[in-house]
Protein backbone atom coordinates (compact mmCIF):
# COMPACT_ATOMS: atom_id res chain seq x y z
CA UNK A 1 0.00 0.00 0.00
CA UNK A 2 1.73 3.10 -0.83
CA UNK A 3 1.32 6.54 0.82
CA UNK A 4 0.18 9.76 -0.79
CA UNK A 5 2.81 12.16 -0.27
CA UNK A 6 1.30 15.58 -0.41
CA UNK A 7 3.44 17.82 -2.83
CA UNK A 8 2.83 21.94 -2.39
CA UNK A 9 1.46 23.00 -5.46
CA UNK A 10 1.44 26.81 -6.56
CA UNK A 11 -1.96 27.66 -5.44
CA UNK A 12 -0.16 26.81 -1.83
CA UNK A 13 3.02 29.21 -2.97
CA UNK A 14 0.50 32.04 -4.13
CA UNK A 15 -0.86 31.42 -0.44
CA UNK A 16 2.28 31.88 1.32
CA UNK A 17 2.84 35.17 -0.99
CA UNK A 18 0.04 36.52 -0.10
CA UNK A 19 0.71 36.16 3.76
CA UNK A 20 4.34 37.47 3.49
CA UNK A 21 2.92 41.09 3.53
CA UNK A 22 3.01 43.07 7.14
CA UNK A 23 -0.11 45.03 4.87
CA UNK A 24 -2.03 42.36 3.85
CA UNK A 25 -1.52 40.28 7.20
CA UNK A 26 -3.19 43.69 8.89
CA UNK A 27 -6.25 43.38 6.09
CA UNK A 28 -6.78 39.78 6.82
CA UNK A 29 -6.59 41.04 10.80
CA UNK A 30 -9.63 43.26 10.31
CA UNK A 31 -11.81 41.22 7.97
CA UNK A 32 -11.76 38.20 10.23
CA UNK A 33 -15.40 38.10 11.28
CA UNK A 34 -17.11 41.01 9.26
CA UNK A 35 -17.17 41.95 5.94
CA UNK A 36 -15.40 45.55 5.63
CA UNK A 37 -15.38 48.30 2.54
CA UNK A 38 -12.35 49.68 1.67
CA UNK A 39 -12.93 53.12 3.26
CA UNK A 40 -12.69 51.56 6.55
CA UNK A 41 -9.19 49.84 5.64
CA UNK A 42 -7.99 53.08 4.58
CA UNK A 43 -9.09 54.45 7.54
CA UNK A 44 -7.74 52.21 9.92
CA UNK A 45 -4.15 51.73 8.22
CA UNK A 46 -3.75 55.01 7.66
CA UNK A 47 -2.96 54.95 4.26
CA UNK A 48 -4.06 55.30 0.30
CA UNK A 49 -6.61 53.75 -1.18
CA UNK A 50 -4.83 52.67 -4.55
CA UNK A 51 -2.09 50.54 -1.75
CA UNK A 52 -5.11 48.97 -0.74
CA UNK A 53 -6.76 48.07 -3.15
CA UNK A 54 -3.56 46.74 -4.82
CA UNK A 55 -3.14 44.74 -1.52
CA UNK A 56 -6.73 43.04 -1.86
CA UNK A 57 -6.39 42.40 -5.43
CA UNK A 58 -3.35 40.68 -4.32
CA UNK A 59 -5.58 39.18 -1.63
CA UNK A 60 -8.26 38.01 -4.64
CA UNK A 61 -6.01 36.66 -6.23
CA UNK A 62 -4.76 34.09 -3.82
CA UNK A 63 -8.26 32.86 -3.35
CA UNK A 64 -9.00 33.82 0.16
CA UNK A 65 -10.80 37.36 -0.12
CA UNK A 66 -13.46 38.00 -2.06
CA UNK A 67 -15.22 41.14 -2.98
CA UNK A 68 -18.88 42.17 -3.70
CA UNK A 69 -20.13 45.78 -5.11
CA UNK A 70 -22.88 47.49 -3.32
CA UNK A 71 -23.81 51.09 -5.44
CA UNK A 72 -20.25 52.78 -5.27
CA UNK A 73 -18.95 50.41 -2.20
CA UNK A 74 -16.35 47.71 -2.55
CA UNK A 75 -17.02 45.12 0.45
CA UNK A 76 -14.64 42.51 1.46
CA UNK A 77 -14.67 39.33 3.40
CA UNK A 78 -12.51 36.28 3.64
CA UNK A 79 -12.59 33.19 1.64
CA UNK A 80 -11.52 29.74 3.30
CA UNK A 81 -9.51 27.52 0.23
CA UNK A 82 -11.07 24.75 -1.16
CA UNK A 83 -7.81 23.14 -0.04
CA UNK A 84 -7.95 21.58 3.70
CA UNK A 85 -4.61 21.91 4.35
CA UNK A 86 -4.48 25.89 2.85
CA UNK A 87 -7.25 26.20 4.78
CA UNK A 88 -5.80 25.02 7.73
CA UNK A 89 -2.76 27.62 7.35
CA UNK A 90 -4.94 30.47 6.90
CA UNK A 91 -6.97 29.47 10.17
CA UNK A 92 -3.96 29.23 12.01
CA UNK A 93 -2.21 32.53 10.42
CA UNK A 94 -5.58 34.26 11.57
CA UNK A 95 -5.95 32.93 15.10
CA UNK A 96 -2.19 34.08 15.46
CA UNK A 97 -2.86 37.54 14.46
CA UNK A 98 -4.61 38.17 17.44
CA UNK A 99 -1.35 38.07 19.49
CA UNK A 100 0.16 40.79 18.05
CA UNK A 101 0.11 44.36 19.54
CA UNK A 102 -0.55 46.33 15.89
CA UNK A 103 -3.58 44.02 14.80
CA UNK A 104 -5.08 44.67 18.29
CA UNK A 105 -4.14 48.30 18.32
CA UNK A 106 -6.24 48.35 14.18
CA UNK A 107 -9.24 46.27 15.86
CA UNK A 108 -9.06 48.62 18.86
CA UNK A 109 -9.42 51.81 16.02
CA UNK A 110 -11.75 49.75 13.85
CA UNK A 111 -14.43 48.90 16.92
CA UNK A 112 -14.18 53.07 17.56
CA UNK A 113 -14.40 54.08 14.02
CA UNK A 114 -17.90 51.85 13.67
CA UNK A 115 -19.09 53.21 16.68
CA UNK A 116 -18.20 56.68 16.28
CA UNK A 117 -18.07 56.89 12.45
CA UNK A 118 -18.68 61.09 12.97
CA UNK A 119 -15.08 61.52 14.29
CA UNK A 120 -13.49 59.73 10.95
CA UNK A 121 -14.56 62.18 8.33
CA UNK A 122 -14.28 59.56 5.51
CA UNK A 123 -16.40 57.69 6.61
CA UNK A 124 -19.55 59.73 7.26
CA UNK A 125 -21.87 58.10 4.42
CA UNK A 126 -19.93 54.75 4.44
CA UNK A 127 -22.05 51.67 5.00
CA UNK A 128 -20.77 49.84 8.37
CA UNK A 129 -18.93 46.69 8.53
CA UNK A 130 -21.22 43.61 8.89
CA UNK A 131 -20.64 40.96 10.84
CA UNK A 132 -20.43 37.26 9.84
CA UNK A 133 -21.90 34.81 11.86
CA UNK A 134 -19.22 31.94 12.98
CA UNK A 135 -16.57 32.98 11.00
CA UNK A 136 -13.58 30.86 12.90
CA UNK A 137 -16.47 27.96 13.74
CA UNK A 138 -16.19 24.96 12.01
CA UNK A 139 -16.65 25.39 8.27
CA UNK A 140 -17.47 29.09 9.49
CA UNK A 141 -15.43 30.64 7.27
CA UNK A 142 -17.02 31.74 3.72
CA UNK A 143 -16.65 29.57 0.66
CA UNK A 144 -17.48 30.34 -2.73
Amino acid sequence: MSRRIYEPGPKLEILFRALADRTRLRLLNLMRDQELCVCYFVQILQTTQPKISRHLAYLRRAGIVSARRQGTWMHYRILLPQDARAAGILKEVLASLGEDREMQRDLLRLNAACCAPQKFVSLLDAPPPVRLAGQFAEGGLGRE
